[in-house]
């Protein structure tokens, strides 16, 4: 039953970031290691710039 769970727990980190929902914590990670002391966007601030962001490019990236 350990083979099933991993193999269980593995599609559901696939779909969850395909539907984005590791997102949010993958850009405070990657915000505090390469902009330290920066302010970090609150979860709703990160989702609204992300979707003005995609209107004005398909790839928005900060670096």
């Amino acid at each position: 039953m350990g083979r099933v769970a991993e193999i269980v727990r593995q599609i559901g980190w696939y779909w969850g970031s395909l539907m984005g929902d590791n997102h949010y914590r993958r850009y405070v990670e990657h915000h505090r290691k390469t902009h330290p002391g920066e302010v970090v966007l609150s979860e709703r601030e990160y989702w609204r710039m992300r979707h003005d962001a995609t209107e004005a490019s398909p790839n928005p990236r900060c670096c």
